[in-house]
């Protein structure tokens, strides 16, 4: 019993489509225009849910945002017209992917930085934990003493001896 729950789970899971927000009252009867209505869509912020588009996301304003991309649309707007209409009405964090300019240049750049960071403490851990273990096995630099070389030499005739 168990074994056939696992198998009916792993279908309903494998088959179940996705399902997106956009509702077919929505659709546009251009395909072309449909295509960049949807493209455009994954590219907006639902300012509510705000880690989803507006493709994805079922809140009102979601929907209210799909509607107005696809009038702007049919108006004529181009992409680009259609993207600054919305953040000269919304701001930049309608877009999920923001823009590369000199004020979110923290955004872009924090990543690798973190990523260098990162990467430049494990080299000099490692280096640090090997600088370690090459001191404690010759703390004089390699040379001995007269007085270990010395003995050194007792131990080696005794055991030349045995």
């Amino acid at each position: 019993m168990t074994r056939f729950l696992a198998i009916l789970s792993l279908l309903v899971s494998l088959f179940a489509a996705p399902v997106l927000a956009v509702t077919p009252d929505e659709v546009l009867k251009d395909p072309a225009l449909e295509a960049r209505a949807r493209a455009l869509s994954a590219e907006l912020r639902c300012m509510v849910c705000q880690n989803q588009s507006i493709d994805d996301s079922d809140a009102p304003l979601a929907k209210d945002l799909r509607v107005l991309v696809r009038e702007r649309l049919v108006a004529g707007d181009s992409d680009s017209q259609v993207i600054n209409y919305l953040v000269d009405r919304y701001g930049e964090f309608v877009l999920l992917k923001p823009r590369f300019a000199w004020h979110t240049l923290v955004l872009w750049a924090a990543g690798p930085l973190a990523l260098i960071a990162g990467l430049a403490a494990v080299v000099i851990a490692l280096r640090r934990r090997s600088g370690t273990r090459l001191d404690a096995a010759a703390p004089t630099g390699g040379k001995l003493s007269a007085e270990e070389e010395k003995r050194l030499s007792e131990l080696l005739k005794s055991d030349e001896q045995n």
